[in-house]
């Protein structure tokens, strides 16, 4: 089967799928021959149609996913992408900013795939792939609400491929890195020095940058695929080796070689 049609006849609907990891999805997903549907809250010029919808509003939710079944007839993959980040300790958010990232990140995602699951369940392929993050199970600095609202999905992800494995919808989710997106690139304008940010985040992925976005719509197209039948409940890491890796440093390694 060639690469450019292993989608064809399927709908993937992408949320937050106008920007960023997103909108790299989307256009990974066309290309692969899939009808796609963005459902974002600034749905821009992206492939197929693109749907206002806020993943915080349960009747946004579902007026976008019924618009997407009435022009496409049907609905097979969905990526639940939309989400915001935060950094800072437990000590720097109020209630409201904790019930913020939660009402979008997992909550966001809870109301998108129940939705989509009437729909799902009708499919001959049907997938579901969260963008979890390395912060579900990797320890980073100043990001608590965000870390436990990924965690949160790496669990939910594992929940809901169990309960609908026999509904036959598989669920993965992918962890990336620290992915080169404009969200990234604000917070680097926003520090006191955007090149030292820059090289710290680069220097604690073990292949030294930043993830791409392409790079990490390329896993999730794997995982919503036919060629991913037998992978549910998995997460794919796309970190560069951040989650797994302890290399020594460079100067460690020349020494020893000395």
């Amino acid at each position: 089967m060639s690469v450019l049609s292993t989608f064809d006849g399927l709908v993937a609907v992408v949320t937050g799928g106008a920007s960023g990891i997103g909108m790299a999805v989307t256009e990974t997903l066309a290309a692969a021959g899939a009808r796609v549907a963005v459902l974002d809250l600034h749905p821009g010029n992206t492939p197929g149609i693109a749907l206002r919808c806020d993943v915080a509003d349960d009747e946004s939710v579902r007026s976008a996913v019924a618009g997407v079944v009435d022009t496409y007839g049907r609905l097979d993959i969905l990526v639940n992408n939309a989400g915001i980040g935060a950094q800072g300790t437990i000590a720097d958010h109020t209630d409201d900013e904790w019930r913020r990232v939660f009402e979008v990140n997992v909550l966001g995602t809870v109301r998108v795939s129940r939705a989509a699951l009437p729909h799902l369940r009708r499919s001959p392929a049907a997938a579901i792939v969260n963008i979890c993050s390395i912060a579900a199970t990797t320890g980073l600095p100043d990001r608590a609400v965000y870390s436990a609202s990924k965690g949160a999905i790496l669990s939910l992800t594992r929940a809901m491929a169990a309960d609908h494995l026999r509904d036959g919808i598989r669920v993965n989710c992918v962890n990336p890195g620290t992915v080169d997106t404009p969200w990234v690139q604000r917070l680097l304008a926003s520090s006191a020095d955007p090149g030292a940010e820059m090289a710290a985040l680069q220097a604690r992925q073990p292949h030294g940058r930043l993830v791409t976005a392409a790079e990490v719509a390329s896993a999730v197209a794997y995982l919503a695929g036919p060629a991913a039948a037998s992978i549910t409940a998995t997460m794919l890491e796309v970190d560069g080796g951040m989650h797994s890796l302890r290399l020594r440093a460079a100067a460690q390694v020349a020494g020893a070689r000395r």
